[in-house]
């Protein structure tokens, strides 16, 4: 998905995403309304034309009989079976250990993996779960289902990504062909199907066409007996094109009102200052599942528009994350195992809601477990990644008997919800240091501050300082993910300090590398008084600033104006990350999955008047 955060996003892969909104495409239903050959030049047209036949062909073979172009009538609409509608619900992906999307394709699915996973998720009383692809693990998750005649249901995907040669159209044909065998195969098991997640809207990563997409989900409704949709984001629902509608048998909708207070502030009030703030953090659960029904309301009218009163609807993800994850969109006062549960318990409320009238006939959470190759974008499992239950769901059974339960202990009052910043004294020193063996007078010694990386930097002090700085350093080695690594120094406990004095003066630190490839960046960050904590990052290559890259020591020393002028929105009065060094590679220019980056070693880090 795309992002807006500290880190560049990480490509999609076949087992979800949050949603964020913009503003849509007007063009996007106008252009459904010509022929769909028409709406696509030259080479484009030839090739869709090429890919539609090599669909007829495929799906016939598959025993689906070839699909039709005509659409779907109220009449031939598919229902949703009772169970799917009387479960709760849950998404699912079994990937444990990958440390990034490059590793998924690697990772060994083990059916003993899955089993403990299934009954862990049916312990909890969930009956339904949402596979995401076909080809990558489903084959397993439904042979487990069967083989232990677990009391499960599945929504299906199919994972289509976009098409820009035959190649591509060949691996798509090959993911819907393995979705129709598996849908055949497990038909007692498989309850619904859906193709595609968040390939329609206008910020998706893995865009396809809806023309095209119509064509999947014809075909493979056409090859089986369930009911077909396609999982997208509420605003792509709320504008949707009829050449969807005409093969769909109902809409499953995404919304993430938290995701929304990062990257749509303000589209509604999470702070909720006016409310006491002992009553602050259930008022913003109650607050964002307005919200929620809100952003369904939008897509259920466009479905009413077109005339598609019965049209059922559910809710095809939707979350809250127990975890402000580093990397990621900034959810602080906001992401807490508490508050999750108290997202989660609201949400069974609705889904009791829509069974009963016009809201959504199933509400599948985001997600059942944590995966840790998401990094930045983890933290939303009702379980993490060592299969311990979170706090939402602890209470469904007993720790150490039902399951493992994560660490700590909690009642609702911990939730987490705006609290007013604490301004402290402006430190009156000259000299504010953050890491130094040399002694000088009058300094202020930086107290309570730890190092923190972005996935898996690895740091160490390590023998070898700055001349004139003692006799240790601090070694950083990359280790980078897929979008490059990094490496914080700030206060655990979340202590800012109150740096305004320094506004005129200079972030300085020694540094020795060695060849390091192309820039490197320095960056600072801070809290505001609405607790929307602001950062900015400057590349700096040799020559900037001192930085040197000769394997020799050299002084870097950076005016504090630098960052403000690269974010105007900073606070020096509540600076939270007082030192960042880190290569974010869509920011420096190098490509994503860039290794094989040398050591750095810093030293002597502080601030000056």
């Amino acid at each position: 998905m795309p992002s807006r955060t500290s880190t560049p996003a990480l490509p999609t892969a076949a087992t979800g995403c949050r949603s964020k909104r913009t503003t849509p495409s007007e063009t996007e239903a106008a252009s459904m309304k010509s022929n769909w050959l028409n709406t696509l030049p030259g080479a484009r047209a030839a090739l869709v034309a090429a890919m539609a036949v090599t669909m007829a062909a495929t799906f016939t073979a598959c025993g689906g009989g070839g699909y039709t172009e005509s659409p779907v009538s109220v009449t031939e609409r598919r229902a949703l079976p009772a169970e799917f509608t009387t479960r709760a619900a849950v998404n699912y992906s079994p990937y444990r250990t990958s440390r990034n999307e490059s590793e998924i394709g690697n990772e060994v699915i083990t059916a003993a993996n899955v089993l403990q996973d299934l009954r862990l998720i049916r312990a909890t009383g969930i009956g339904t779960i949402r596979l995401f692809s076909s080809k990558a693990f489903a084959e397993t998750v439904l042979s487990v289902i069967r083989d232990n005649n677990l009391d499960l249901k599945v929504m299906l995907g199919a994972y289509p990504n976009p098409v820009n040669s035959l190649a591509d159209e060949a691996a798509n044909l090959a993911e819907l062909a393995k979705c129709i065998e598996l849908a055949k195969r497990f038909e007692s098991i498989v309850a619904a199907v859906s193709v595609g997640n968040e390939t329609m809207v206008e910020w998706s990563t893995h865009k396809v066409d809806p023309v095209i997409m119509a064509r999947y989900i014809k075909s493979v409704r056409d090859a089986i007996k369930q009911p077909v949709t396609t999982d997208d984001n509420w605003l792509f629902w709320s504008r949707v094109p009829k050449v969807i509608t005409d093969v769909v048998d109902f809409a499953a909708v995404h919304t993430y009102p938290v995701l929304d207070t990062f990257y749509n502030p303000s589209e509604w009030d999470w702070r909720l200052k006016s409310v006491p703030e002992a009553q602050r953090a259930q008022a913003m659960i109650a607050a964002s599942i307005t919200e929620a029904k809100e952003q369904f309301g939008k897509a259920r009218a466009a479905l009413d528009q077109l005339g598609l009163q019965n049209m059922p609807m559910i809710i095809g993800e939707t979350g809250w994350t127990a975890v402000d994850t580093a990397g990621g969109p900034n959810l602080a006062f906001r992401a807490h195992p508490v508050n999750q549960k108290l997202y989660f318990d609201a949400l069974q409320e609705w889904a009791a809601e829509g069974r009963r009238g016009n809201g959504p006939k199933a509400v599948f959470f985001f997600q059942a477990f944590d995966e840790p190759w998401k990094q930045g974008d983890d933290g939303w499992g009702l379980f993490n990644k060592d299969r311990q239950a979170r706090y939402a769901v602890q209470s469904l059974g007993t720790c150490g008997v039902t399951w493992a339960c994560e660490p700590g202990t909690y009642t609702t009052a911990d939730a987490v919800k705006w609290v007013a910043p604490t301004i402290g004294t402006a430190v009156a020193a000259n000299r504010y240091t953050l890491f130094s063996e040399a002694v000088v007078a009058g300094e202020q010694v930086a107290t309570g501050l730890r190092w923190d990386p972005f996935a898996t930097t690895g740091y160490a002090t390590v023998a070898g300082g700055a001349p004139g700085d003692g006799s240790n350093s601090f070694e950083i080695t990359p280790n980078p993910v897929n979008f490059g690594w990094g490496l914080f120094l700030y206060s655990g406990s979340g202590v800012t300090a109150n740096l305004s004095g320094y506004a005129n003066g200079r972030l300085n630190f020694a540094v020795k590398s060695d060849s390091y490839p192309g820039k490197i960046e320095i960056g600072i960050s801070t809290d505001t008084e609405d607790r929307d904590v602001q950062e900015a990052f400057l590349p700096i290559g040799p020559g900037d600033y001192g930085y040197c890259n000769t394997n020799n020591w050299c002084q870097v020393s950076i005016p504090i104006s630098a960052f403000v002028a690269a974010n105007p929105k900073l606070d020096l009065r509540m600076v939270s990350f007082r030192f960042i060094i880190a290569d974010r590679f869509s920011f420096t220019g190098k490509p994503l999955n860039t290794t094989g980056l040398p050591k750095i070693q810093v030293d002597g880090i502080h601030w000056s008047k």
